[in-house]
């Protein structure tokens, strides 16, 4: 679809994550490119009462959507050939936007595509219920009704996807917001895949506060599902609880990457390195800590610290680039800062350490060494390209400090021994454990995280089931002969 530009009507836009755009005048704001710090586009800036008629019309389609399963599979099959055959605009606009190689961004629109495709193929099941009485029982599924995606601007396609694929396979409406930081490939996203559906089945909304808040909090909204910071998540939740509508979030990770002592270091630092290091480190399921046995430690800090130095960092349209800039000012101040705490405490910089001395917001990929555990670096998710690696004395202690955290999404093990490595990827307090890799998903899978990580689940049938409520249909197995007696009524 060369050319295919996105609407600027009602059903554009995005928002920042329930704190206002970044800059704007009028009814618009503007719109960075993050490997230059300058704007290059603008997105609109929607008042309260435009959402208000925006969740109206969502729940007007779901009336139509919600009844017919053969032709809600077929429309988002379409879809997905549509997102598809955009892709050559959809990549390069979200690497202007967010700022990953493009590479990457092809990567994420295949997704997106992928996802849809999955979810038109999946049909909940009804389940008899046999329980030794008269009565055919059955269990059936209903869709929520209109749900509100609330993703942030790490991967603004993928998580967009993630949300209102098997919302809308289910059956539901899906209102859209993304981040004001990548709205744009949202807006384009939203376009593309509406094409292929009834309208208002598929919107997006952009702007200011308190748009983000009333959406959360809508009357109008069955199930809201977000992806970003706890303190965020639980200003979502709070507010979805007003109307008690349904929530999903996935709120973050601090994942560890514990290495056995029969680890092959060489075999496995690439691997390792890219786990922690892909979409500059702005990956929530990323290794965030790495903790290697201490007669291994010194290799290790060497061998990530070796591809740190020789990443090529750049622009994200430049095909050479194998690593962008971070997304906005605001995160880099965060890597920053939590860099210049662990150094102050005594850190080491085994690699970078320091923001690059160029337009945009570039940090040089970076490992510490000889951190001391209780920095914000090791206990916080610092969201960027630096990685802390802390040795351990015993496995005991590197799994108790892997667990020591509130977040609980991820965590890996590697090691030669794959018996010995499952044993203690058991022992790790995640929503996933993965062994000698890292962050590696299939559609088919679920993806919920433990503790503060999240609420709810998504991913493969669960869902397609997240989206939906149960529905109990009881008839008699033969004729009714009038006393009813042989049912019984309560529970």
């Amino acid at each position: 679809m060369p050319g295919h530009q996105p609407p600027r009507g009602r059903e554009a836009g995005g928002a920042r994550e329930f704190g206002g755009a970044p800059g704007g005048r009028g009814g618009r704001f503007a719109v960075l490119d993050p490997a230059t710090g300058e704007p290059f586009d603008e997105a609109p800036d929607q008042r309260p009462d435009e959402l208000d008629a925006v969740v109206d019309r969502a729940r007007a389609a779901w009336r139509g959507w919600r009844s017919d399963a053969a032709a809600r599979s077929t429309a988002l099959l379409a879809a997905a050939d549509a997102v598809e055959a955009a892709g050559a605009d959809l990549a390069p606009l979200l690497t202007r936007e967010q700022g990953k190689p493009l590479t990457e961004s092809y990567a994420e629109v295949a997704r997106a595509a992928a996802r849809l495709r999955y979810f038109a193929g999946l049909d909940p099941v009804r389940v008899p219920i046999a329980d030794g009485r008269p009565v055919r029982s059955e269990v059936r599924w209903r869709p929520l009704g209109p749900v509100a995606a609330i993703v942030p601007w790490n991967f603004p396609i993928q998580l967009a996807s993630a949300k209102f694929a098997p919302a809308l396979a289910a059956g539901n409406t899906v209102v859209l917001k993304p981040s004001p930081f990548t709205p744009l490939a949202a807006r384009l996203l939203v376009s593309v895949v509406a094409a292929a559906l009834p309208e208002d089945v598929l919107t997006v909304v952009t702007g200011r506060e308190p748009l983000g808040a009333r959406l959360a909090a809508h009357p109008g909204i069955r199930h809201v599902t977000f992806t970003g910071s706890i303190p965020t998540g639980r200003a979502v939740a709070a507010g979805a609880a007003a109307s008690l509508a349904r929530v999903t979030l996935e709120l973050g990770g601090n994942d560890a990457a514990v290495l056995l002592d029969d680890v092959d270091v060489e075999r496995i630092a690439d691997r390792l390195f890219w786990a922690a290091f892909r979409n500059c480190g702005q990956v929530c399921m990323a290794v965030k800590r790495v903790y290697a046995p201490a007669r291994l430690y010194a290799d290790v800090v060497e061998a990530l610290a070796q591809r740190a130095k020789s990443v090529v960092v750049g622009a994200g349209l430049d095909p050479d680039s194998r690593m962008g800039p971070l997304n906005n000012a605001p995160q880099l101040a965060r890597v920053e800062g939590c860099t210049a705490r662990a150094l102050a405490d005594g850190a080491r910089a085994a690699a970078g350490g320091h923001r690059l001395d160029r337009p945009g917001y570039f940090f040089a990929p970076t490992v510490l060494a000889d951190v001391p555990s209780g920095s914000p670096v090791v206990v916080e998710e610092q969201f960027g390209p630096v990685l802390p690696v802390l040795p351990y004395g015993n496995l005991d202690e590197a799994v108790a400090a892997a667990n020591a955290t509130g977040f609980g999404l991820g965590g890996s093990v590697w090691g030669t021994d794959l018996d010995r490595a499952e044993a203690v990827a058991g022992r790790l307090e995640c929503g996933t454990a993965w062994i000698n890799h890292h962050a590696e998903l299939s559609l088919a899978q679920p993806f919920a995280g433990t503790k503060e990580s999240g609420v709810g689940v998504a991913g493969g049938p669960w869902g397609l089931y997240g989206n939906l409520q149960p529905f109990v249909l009881h008839r008699p197995m033969e004729p009714e002969s009038g006393s009813g007696s042989e049912v019984e009524a309560w529970r």
